[in-house]
C-alpha cells in the first residue's frame, strides 16, 4: 500500500511547521528608562507591539534598565524605534 498525494504533504508540513508557529521571540534591551512613570507612558505602545499573547517588563533595578520583550513575530528594530521616538536610548543586547 502506498501513501501519497497532497494531503500527505499537508500533514507533514503541519507536523514540522506547527510547533514553530507558536514560538515566541525573546528580545532584551539596555535602555535609558529610569522611572515607573516612563514605563507607564510606554506601556500601551509596548502592549500594541507585543500583541495579545506578548509580554514585556522593565528591570529598573538593573544598572542597564533592562527591557525584556517576549512576543511572536517581533523585530528588535520595532522596539528600538518605539523607544527612540519617545526620547529614550535603547540598545539590543545579544
Amino acid at each position: 500500500m502506498s501513501i501519497s498525494g497532497p494531503w500527505v504533504w499537508n500533514l507533514l508540513s503541519f507536523m514540522i511547521v506547527e510547533p514553530f508557529l507558536n514560538m515566541k521571540t525573546i528580545l532584551v534591551f539596555k535602555t535609558s528608562v529610569l522611572a515607573g512613570s516612563q514605563v507607564r507612558k510606554l506601556g500601551p505602545m509596548l502592549n500594541q507591539l507585543a500583541g495579545k499573547e506578548g509580554r514585556w517588563n522593565f528591570d529598573l533595578e538593573d544598572c542597564d534598565n533592562i527591557l525584556r520583550v517576549e512576543a511572536q513575530y517581533l523585530e528588535a528594530t520595532s522596539i528600538a524605534s518605539l523607544l527612540h521616538d519617545n526620547g529614550f536610548h535603547c540598545e539590543e543586547l545579544h
